[in-house]
């Protein structure tokens, strides 16, 4: 539900690195983060967690969380 609005997001601003995980493929990248839902969004600022949410959330929303 999530993914087609961050492949709209990472289309629409190229300066902007968009990276998603599947946490069946990747449980320990998934445990380091703390996931407990998905959907799970994570902004990451120089090597830190800037942002984050949970669940399914608007477009807008997820250009605020990028601010």
């Amino acid at each position: 539900m999530v993914s087609p609005v961050i492949d709209e997001i990472a289309g629409e601003h190229p300066e902007i690195k968009v990276g998603k995980i599947n946490v069946d493929e990747e449980p320990e990248l998934a445990s380091a983060f703390k996931v407990a839902s998905i959907p799970s969004l994570f902004v990451v600022k120089d090597g830190k967690i800037a942002n984050q949410a949970v669940g399914a959330i608007p477009k807008q929303q997820i250009l605020d969380m990028l601010k």
